[in-house]
């Protein structure tokens, strides 16, 4: 979840509402560590939408998890596995403990800046990727090519991106292909698909 540049100050902690699914209109609570907001709902049903005839059995992977909204919504809505990504202590506990509530096994979390974790590579590469990076730091250009170069992702997989709207979306590696494109107020939401890569 993309943090906010002047995060509000607040002792409650922030809710997220599941709004598709077999959790659908579950309440969860978590810290608004670092001022983490959900991705709005209007948003999240869009971007299932374009989703829906993908999400069955896929193993997604959700990089600055933040509250997990985007893979909560996709294990919900019927993915068979989500790896949440987030370097926030307090945040990464508050999804474990949610995996927990929801009596989810499908959900695996990992303490750790996302950089790092793509420097790796993973045992198999995933489905679709979910990547909602804090605004003007640069992250999209840094994790593309980790994403494309390590093998986290393979021919047919689906990568989702936030950005702030006054930037242009970043470049893509050349066998990704922009699939669906929305502006939103400041943000600007992209789906891409991966194709083929170019022989060398």
């Amino acid at each position: 979840m993309a943090r906010n540049q002047k995060p509000r100050p607040t002792t409650s902690g922030g809710e997220l509402r599941i709004i598709g699914g077999d959790w659908r209109s579950r309440k969860l609570r978590f810290p608004e560590a670092g001022g983490v907001r959900p991705t709005p709902a209007r948003t999240r049903e869009t971007l299932f939408n374009w989703l829906s005839f993908h999400l069955a059995g896929s193993r997604c992977l959700d990089l600055f998890a933040g509250s997990g909204a985007l893979g909560l919504e996709a294990l919900s809505r019927g993915a068979g596995t989500t790896v949440f990504v987030d370097h926030t202590a307090e945040l990464a506990q508050a999804l474990r403990n949610n995996l927990r509530l929801l009596k989810s096994d499908n959900g695996e979390v990992t303490c750790q800046n996302v950089d790092t974790y793509l420097s790796q590579r993973p045992a198999k590469p995933f489905d679709i990727l979910f990547m909602d990076p804090p605004f003007r730091q640069g992250w999209l250009e840094k994790l593309f090519p980790l994403i494309a170069d390590n093998g986290w992702i393979k021919p047919g997989s689906w990568i989702y991106v936030e950005h702030e709207s006054e930037m242009p979306t970043p470049t893509a590696p050349a066998n990704w292909a922009l699939h669906r494109q929305k502006t939103a107020g400041q943000v600007t939401y992209c789906l891409f698909r991966v194709g083929e890569s170019e022989p060398t």
